[in-house]
């Protein structure tokens, strides 16, 4: 089987999630002085409102960029499982962020609403938030398909936030537009109203994809599915070398960050001597870790027919009524 398994979050140079979240900041601050210069042309609560997101923008990349170095920490004594979960603390960081940064462009808005103001300089105003709107889309498409690379979920959560802030700036943008062209002052506060419930839903949804993570998920359905597809290539290649049966039960998946572990058992012939079970055992092993990218198999050898206490256990407990 080739190897799959990807490159190191730390190489790939600006690529990677230390470098683009480092860019990521430097870009946060390049927008808000644009968008900050826009909403002082023009007097738009909807540019104030995007303005306040990209503040919120440069305190989440400054968090996820922290996160992703405590998560790349070589397991310790106290963290005998690594510190990759660090990440789910940044996405779920920057969605209570962008959730409070709703609220207050809402607050902004209806305030607006009930106080229209004439809009000034139009031309600028929106040439600025363009311009910063198109610095922002380039750098989330290139973090969402570095995030997938290196599986990275507070690179994928500051990505995902920048393409709220995109839409955001976009919806603005179409308000200020109509606003001039109709004479309707009002629409610059509905515009400013709706992208704060928008981006009040996106936030909302990071913090229940973080609180999941948090949480010891399986792994996806598709990193599954290739689990059991190389389970069953082993056991049909000692078939064929040895011309007998290996079995695979037990078999327990979690994500935490970029990384994938797996727990099996290992049903080996009565026959076979603890070394040779042990030399199969690793030649699985590194089967599942060449067909996974980032996953870590731990495998427990046991004779065929055998099971664990706990699987006894288990076993002699009355099935669940639920």
């Amino acid at each position: 089987m080739a190897n799959h398994i990807a490159p190191s979050p730390k190489a790939g140079g600006w690529r990677s999630p230390h470098g683009l979240l480092r860019l990521s900041v430097v870009v946060a601050v390049v927008t808000i002085v644009l968008k900050m210069m826009a909403w002082w042309l023009t007097g738009s609560v909807g540019l104030l409102s995007d303005a306040l997101e990209s503040f919120v923008n440069l305190a989440g990349a400054m968090f996820a960029l922290a996160m992703v170095t405590i998560a790349q920490r070589p397991a310790d004594a106290d963290h005998p499982y690594g510190h990759h979960k660090a990440e789910y603390f940044s996405a779920g960081f920057e969605g209570l962020l962008v959730m409070g940064a709703s609220l207050a462009i809402i607050w902004v808005g209806v305030a607006r609403w009930i106080n229209p103001q004439p809009l000034e300089r139009l031309d600028w105003g929106l040439g600025l938030s363009l311009l910063s709107t198109a610095l922002n889309g380039w750098l989330a498409w290139v973090m969402l398909r570095s995030a997938r690379q290196y599986r990275s979920m507070a690179l994928e959560g500051d990505a995902r936030h920048l393409l709220t802030d995109v839409w955001t700036s976009v919806g603005v943008v179409a308000g200020l537009v109509l606003a001039h062209v109709t004479g309707w002052l009002w629409l610059d506060a509905a515009v400013a109203v709706a992208v704060g419930l928008h981006i009040l839903v996106q936030g909302g949804q990071l913090v229940w994809e973080s609180s999941q993570g948090l949480m010891d998920s399986a792994v996806d359905a598709e990193a599954r599915s290739a689990i059991d597809r190389c389970l069953q290539q082993c056991a049909e290649q000692v078939q064929s070398e040895e011309g007998v049966a290996l079995a695979f039960d037990s078999i327990t998946t979690r994500r935490a960050g970029e990384r994938s572990f797996v727990d099996l058992h290992m049903h080996a012939p009565g026959q076979w001597t603890l070394a040779h079970a042990a030399q199969w055992r690793t030649r699985v092993e590194q089967a599942l870790m060449q067909a996974i990218p980032g996953l870590q198999a731990r495998i427990e050898v046991l004779p065929d027919g055998m099971a664990t206490a706990y699987e006894q256990a288990m076993a002699q407990q009355p099935p669940s009524t639920n």
